[in-house]
């Protein structure tokens, strides 16, 4: 069953201001609604209390005030909120419309999250906690449900203030806690009190569920997790994923102890802590897979390496320019080599004994060394020749400031291509990039970054005024389609000329989005029928009809109107003839009663209290209740009674029918 459709508020238009389109969400609290603002023409959601808690006095005032308190915290990581009232029994929050999932739609779908990831979802969470901690507000009912994960990767957190406004009803007298148990600070299960240590826990909580998928307590109860909550000590994450990290283990307890003076001071304090975190779990780069490639730490063989010279034989230089001097302890590629012997070494055997050599007689210890040497150039040459690889990093989302930035720190340069629209990706955050994330590339290449245009909107031109036809075509070229042409009564605007658009002239819609156009079909005749003589034709006559009455016998009761032409709802002009065919009048009514057998000589009867000018609604209550039935006819009047049927203060048998026109 579709649960909007039965939804009474849906299609309501709530203090004048809010058009209600759909149900969202219902929750144990609240129920939230989409909904139009047509005074700003912009999306919002809305938050509407429970009845049991708009019935109660003291929660609409805590809850106004509180409203007003959040309604001044603007930060990027908080669903803002725009306004709050009421409207009779329906008490209510407007706020910043997030389309996407909730935290906790999230870890149903995946279990758990990495570290990485789950850090970087409680970063803007303690962001946005942080920020109303120093605005003197404590959100006392953090959990995945008030976390939203917006289409484009923002985190907002929402729901600031409600569980403050929730103890000021009766429910808290009852001695229900306030909050959810999975979640609560030791000192909130004792005393009910909560201060921002009290945000640090819950915070603690939810990170612990992050990365293990599961919260640390469960019970048969939810008193019995309260008591463990109370008495026992968080465990380290790690006790039940042990791929979590020692930097995460201690970031879970720092913000879970059981004493608030041992927890960080607020969440801007956890921030930093989850911060350093974050820069200091390491990441995993993959080599390049372009062929062998070896590492600094190896020593690379050489040719003839059996053949060594002496110890010291080359103290050599120190490492040139753009040569870092290999570790004490350690050999470079190109240290491991026979090192060349200085000049005075190589002379020194040719000039003892000149005169002994007769040919050629190579000397093997220098063609050796020389070719030791080439060969120890051209590979350690190939070695530092290898390109260094980098990965490109995840820019999908960011700005293009900071695109930049991360592209420069990894040393890739960067290239803006044009922009491109999308539904989930805001205006001017990153689209896509060419190459995508995790490529290996040579640093120095080149990424392209396309930048998204945010979703693709067309304004609904203005057709006022113009033929059904020519407003056809000014909406197909705009990129939307005509739902359907509908024709309108309407005395003020040129028979066949557009009155207004569904949705109306100026709205930004999808692309193929349908468009109703209304046209108007000029004046046209109202339905008189069963009105009592007199009344019809006043009322025809002041629509500028020329209007004659022609009387005839008819069962019909008597003097009123069994017949009209020209027919009701038939499109006319002004000043056109009217007739109308009444039954004909007689002075004893009750004679007609009697001849139909709806009264009886002995019957008692009852006055028919004059309601013209009165509310439709009122009138009809007060009828009823008198023991008449009722039919309301529509006329075109705005909800108050024109003219009634019989007239007032005419007598008539119990359980008669009135008619009502308005």
């Amino acid at each position: 069953m579709d649960t909007t459709t039965a939804d009474p508020l849906v299609g309501r238009l709530l203090d004048g201001r809010y058009r209600i389109e759909s149900r969202i969400a219902r929750g144990g609290m609240a129920t939230v609604y989409l909904a139009l603002d047509i005074r700003l023409d912009r999306t919002v959601a809305l938050k509407v209390m429970h009845r049991s808690l708009a019935e109660d006095p003291a929660f609409v005032r805590r809850f106004i005030g509180e409203a007003k308190s959040v309604a001044s915290l603007s930060h990027p990581n908080v669903v803002h909120v725009f306004d709050q009232g009421t409207d009779n029994d329906v008490v209510y929050l407007s706020m910043e419309y997030v389309p996407g999932r909730t935290l906790r739609d999230i870890l149903r779908e995946r279990g758990r999250l990495p570290a990485r990831e789950a850090l970087e979802i409680m970063i803007p969470v303690l962001a946005a906690l942080g920020a109303a901690h120093q605005a003197g507000m404590v959100h006392r009912d953090v959990k995945p449900e008030n976390v939203l994960m917006t289409d484009d990767g923002r985190v907002k957190v929402v729901d600031f203030g409600l569980a403050k406004a929730i103890e000021a009803t009766n429910q808290t007298r009852t001695g229900v806690m306030i909050g959810t148990v999975g979640y609560m600070a030791p000192e909130q299960v004792i005393t009910g009190a909560a201060d921002v240590r009290s945000d640090v826990y819950a915070a603690g909580i939810m990170l612990f569920e992050l990365v293990t998928g599961q919260q640390p307590y469960d019970g048969e109860t939810p008193m019995s997790v309260a008591y463990r909550h109370v008495h026992d000590t968080v465990p380290a994450p790690s006790s039940v994923a042990p791929e979590v990290p020692p930097l995460v283990d201690t970031l879970v307890a720092s913000a879970t102890a059981r004493e608030p003076e041992h927890r960080p001071a607020d969440a801007t304090a956890m921030l930093v802590a989850a911060v350093d975190a974050h820069r200091m779990l390491p990441r995993t780069t993959i080599p390049p897979g372009t062929g062998p490639v070896m590492s600094h730490s190896q020593p690379l063989a050489a040719p003839h390496a059996t053949m060594a010279l002496p110890q010291g034989a080359y103290p050599g230089p120190g490492p040139g320019p753009g040569m870092a001097a290999p570790p004490h302890g350690a050999h470079s590629g190109a240290a491991s080599m026979p090192q060349p012997a200085p000049a005075h070494t190589l002379v020194q055997p040719r000039a003892e004994a000149p005169e002994r050599r007769r040919g050629f007689r190579p000397n093997w210890f220098l063609v050796a060394l020389a070719v030791a040497m080439v060969a120890a150039v051209g590979v350690t040459g190939w070695y530092f020749a290898q390109p260094e690889y980098v990965k490109v990093p995840d820019l999908i989302g960011q700005n293009l400031a900071v695109a930049e930035k991360n592209l420069a720190g990894a040393g890739l340069l960067v290239r803006k291509a044009d922009g491109q629209y999308d539904e989930k990706v805001a205006e001017g955050l990153v689209l896509s990039t060419d190459p995508a994330a995790n490529v290996e590339l040579e640093k120095g290449s080149t990424i392209t970054v396309v930048l998204s245009l945010g979703p693709k909107r067309i304004v609904v031109p203005n057709v006022e005024g113009k033929t059904a036809n020519e407003a056809r075509a000014e909406i197909a070229k705009a990129g939307l389609n005509v739902g359907g042409v509908k024709r309108l009564a309407n005395p003020d605007v040129e028979r066949d000329k557009v009155i207004r658009t569904s949705p109306q002239a100026g709205e930004k819609l999808k692309e193929g989005t349908k468009v109703v156009i209304y046209v108007s079909a000029g004046l046209t005749m109202p339905d008189v029928g069963g009105m009592p003589k007199d009344q019809a034709a006043e009322f025809l006559t002041r629509q500028g009809f020329q209007v004659q009455v022609n009387e005839v016998d008819d069962d019909a009761e008597p003097c009123t109107v069994i017949a009209q032409a020209p027919k009701a709802k038939a499109e006319v002009d002004k000043g056109a003839q009217v007739m109308v065919t009444v039954s004909r009048c007689q002075s004893d009514i009750w004679d007609f009663f009697r001849r139909h057998g709806e009264a009886r000589d002995d019957e008692q009867f009852a006055l028919v209290p004059g309601v013209i000018g009165k509310n439709v609604n009122d009138a009809k209550a007060e009828l009823e209740a008198l023991g008449f039935q009722v039919r309301v006819q529509r006329l075109g009047g705005g909800g108050v009674v024109q003219y009634q049927r019989p007239l007032p203060n005419s007598e008539r048998p119990a359980g008669s029918l009135v008619y009502l026109w308005q």
